[in-house]
């Protein structure tokens, strides 16, 4: 059984399962405490949540430098960066569910009978 079951994210999930998920199993480059975290900032490099910024979900170049510079520096807490991820997510899935159900209106035109 593959060890990301229930924990991946999936194009069907739900807006509720992205952020549980998100905020459940996302691995964080937070500190221990808001305090410590104000004081000695987070760790992109190895925070998940800017990682699928990082890779997918952010196309302006800009705010993601900004946001990790932001983290960086303890300006942007690790729950931040993970509702806007999740924020991110959810639009990307909600056009893409829509897409998918237009598409299998479609599917007939592409069968081999």
């Amino acid at each position: 059984m593959s060890s990301s079951e229930g924990t991946a994210i999936y194009t069907t999930d739900t807006p509720e399962e992205v952020k549980k998920k998100i905020n459940k199993y996302a691995f964080s480059g937070g500190q221990a405490t808001i305090e410590e975290h104000r004081k000695k900032g987070g760790n992109p490099d190895i925070d998940v949540c800017f990682q699928y910024l990082k890779m997918f979900l952010e196309p302006d170049d800009k705010k993601l430098a900004k946001i990790e510079k932001d983290y960086k520096e303890g300006k942007m807490l690790t729950g931040e960066l993970k509702k806007y991820t999740i924020e991110k997510i959810n639009e990307f899935l909600k056009e893409h569910q829509k897409k998918r159900q237009l598409a299998k209106k479609q599917i007939g035109k592409f069968m081999f009978k």
